[in-house]
């Protein structure tokens, strides 16, 4: 097979990943600030696009960073970027993320008005992750570093500053876990590391996952899951969730664009306990599941005309 070689596009520059340059006196790299955003391809199809854009806009209002760039402008950048590798030849399922720096200035933490801003899209191969992941399911540990509060810096920034999340990681590898899940200051469940989180209860078979005001990004993904619930008559209830309503829990899993829906088959408590899921997923799990792939191949019906190749 031919190799896949990474592209990078800095400000309408295209080159290499490896090769792609970006000042250091940028804000992005001194300070984190900056926002971005990651979707997907299928058979060169991005998913999600409309939302990610309006998602990006959320983003830049929160942080407050003016947007020089357009939807159709990121875009068609993005499709630059994505014609100078060999995806459409190898059809390649593609990971694109797009990011808008503040821009280049002097090392001060207040942002000049006059800087301007800086946008960067990397292309490269989608991840392939381990087949364990589906066929058993992630191991997940709570770690003591608890998510920034939404009134610290809101998690629904999609933003460079993840140094909350590479720690949340970093601990849970040591536990001997492949991710996060991490708690808010309360106790309550938020997220993982970079992806949402759903739970389904005991007795009454009942999805749940944290409700918003526990502090989680708005995830597409988990966005669409919710309404595929409604769709199809299961039972979802966004709610405060402590690590002793976890107790109850029977299967769990995670939901974000690259890793779409993955099976959860441990998750370690604070206390050490660990508690076992169903290999692959439960019952609700596979459902789910199987009614996400069939709403992959109406999406990639209806928004065939947005293909990249």
């Amino acid at each position: 097979m031919i190799n896949f070689e990474s592209m990078a596009n800095v400000d309408g520059v295209i080159t290499s990943a490896a090769d792609a340059r970006v000042p250091i006196m940028d804000r992005g790299f001194l300070y984190g600030d900056s926002i971005y955003e990651v979707f997907r391809t299928y058979r060169g199809i991005p998913l999600f696009h409309d939302e990610h854009w309006a998602r990006f806009q959320r983003s830049a209002k929160l942080a407050h960073l003016t947007l020089a760039i357009s939807k159709d402008q990121i875009i068609d950048e993005i499709r630059r970027t994505v014609q100078a590798t060999n995806a459409a030849e190898q059809n390649r399922d593609l990971y694109v993320r797009y990011i808008v720096t503040r821009g280049e200035g002097p090392v001060d933490l207040f942002p000049r008005p006059e800087l301007t801003t800086r946008y960067v899209i990397i292309v490269k191969e989608l991840p392939e992750w381990d087949p364990e992941f589906l066929r058993v399911g992630l191991r997940l540990a709570i770690p003591e570093t608890r998510r920034n509060a939404i009134n610290s810096l809101n998690p629904n920034i999609k933003g460079g500053n993840y140094l909350n999340n590479v720690l949340g990681i970093i601990e849970a590898r040591m536990l001997g876990a492949d991710d996060c899940v991490m708690l808010n200051d309360s106790g309550l469940i938020t997220e993982a590391s970079t992806s949402n989180i759903f739970f389904v209860m005991h007795d009454e078979k009942v999805l749940v996952t944290p409700a918003e005001t526990a502090g989680h990004l708005r995830g597409l993904t988990k966005a669409a899951v919710e309404k595929l619930c409604v769709k199809h008559d299961l039972q979802l209830s966004a709610k405060d969730i402590t690590t002793d309503l976890l107790l109850h829990t029977t299967e769990c899993f995670l939901t974000s664009s690259t890793r779409e829906i993955m099976p959860v088959s441990s998750l370690r408590l604070p206390s050490g306990d660990v508690l076992r899921y169903p290999d692959g997923g439960g019952s609700i799990t596979r459902q789910v599941i199987g009614h996400y792939q069939a709403f992959i191949d109406d999406y990639l019906k209806d928004y065939e005309h947005l293909c990249l190749f």
